[in-house]
């Protein structure tokens, strides 16, 4: 009876797995077709990618990325034939084929019995992923636009879409599958893409994903020190103090010119009465750049907090000097002079009777 019982549960194991290679063979056949009812290839793909039966063989993820592209590759014969067509989709299915053939890579590297690894999809997948870079950055534009029109949950929404499409354009430099591209050297608009991504992640004060994008941009002539301040930042709101510190300082000698490191750090060091350390730090940018007036006001600021008012007015005025429009300069020199007359004041006798009063 048992041997009975255990034949049938067998059976019907085996009659629901090949239920689940059916809807894979069917949901594959479906996207090929002339008229695809893409619907229905979705819908059938998709207890197959969850079913323990096939949601771990390459082919079910190849077989849902060519339904995506097929999608995508249907929205295009629209817009060519001057007929409806949704543009978004082109996007969306563009982003998911990319995760998909990511997945279905991933399951085809994994050896077999022999040890051996077949990967029969790798060459296609990875030129139809390269092919739809650039829908990517499309649907990444297209949300964080749609984005900055709205406020609250609704923005953050789509600037996580935005994000999405954004990181996944980057994935593809890092992931296996294109490691003969080498598209971290030769990809020219990467560098742009990773600041995009952390500006969207910055939005949403979404820190990790800043430090995982935004190295890709911190040597980009243009967005370099914009994706540094954003790593900078995260840090900082993580409490690593030590590597925001770290951050700081890397900011400072790539970018000597972005006042916003060299600002921050000694902001850190003024506020936790690290004087000494802060003065030699503004004594060596100003022997890199003598004339640098926020290095001279800087300077200044920091004697003004030590209340050595004649060093902070000899800074101040050093400032003016090079830049006769520095109005924070002249704000705070006026406030020493001010800070000077009232201790004046109050040292000095009111008492017409004390000889020392004239």
């Amino acid at each position: 009876m048992k041997r009975v019982l255990f034949s049938m549960v067998l059976l019907l194991v085996a009659s629901f797995t090949f239920a689940q290679e059916k809807n894979v063979k069917e949901a594959k056949s479906i996207a090929n077709g002339v008229n695809p009812d893409f619907a229905k290839a979705e819908e059938l793909i998709n207890q197959a990618l969850t079913n323990p039966e096939t949601k771990d063989n390459a082919e079910t993820w190849d077989v849902a990325g060519l339904i995506q592209r097929k999608r995508s590759e249907k929205e295009m014969e629209n817009a060519y034939l001057r007929k409806p067509y949704d543009t978004l989709q082109v996007y969306n299915s563009a982003l998911n084929m990319c995760k998909f053939y990511f997945k279905c890579d991933e399951l085809a590297q994994i050896p077999n019995e022999k040890g051996k690894i077949k990967n029969k999809y790798r060459k296609s997948n990875s030129a139809t992923i390269l092919a739809e870079r650039g829908n990517l950055i499309n649907g990444g534009i297209q949300f964080f636009n749609l984005a900055s029109q709205k406020e609250g949950d609704a923005a953050n929404e789509d600037n996580k879409k935005a994000l999405d499409f954004f990181a996944t354009y980057i994935d593809i430099a890092i992931n296996p599958m294109f490691e003969k591209e080498n598209l971290l050297q030769t990809d020219t608009v990467l560098p742009q893409i990773a600041y995009y991504a952390s500006l969207a992640a910055a939005k949403m004060e979404d820190y990790p994903s800043i430090l995982k994008y935004a190295p890709y941009a911190q040597d980009d002539k243009e967005v370099g020190k914009y994706a540094m301040e954003f790593i900078s930042t995260a840090l900082k709101a993580e409490g690593d103090t030590v590597k925001w510190i770290a951050s700081l300082k890397e900011g400072i000698q790539k970018y000597p010119e972005h006042s916003f490191f060299f600002g921050h750090l000694i902001d850190y060091y003024s506020n936790n009465n690290k004087y000494d350390e802060a003065m030699q730090f503004a004594d060596d940018m100003l022997a890199k750049d003598p004339n640098n007036t926020f290095y001279l006001y800087v300077k200044g600021y920091l004697y003004h907090n030590m209340k050595d008012y004649d060093k902070a007015i000899e800074f101040y005025k050093k400032t003016i000097e090079v830049d006769p429009n520095y109005a924070e300069a002249y704000s705070n020199l006026g406030l020493i002079y001010c800070l000077q007359a009232q201790d004046f004041s109050e040292k000095a006798t009111t008492d017409i009777n004390d000889p020392k009063y004239k």
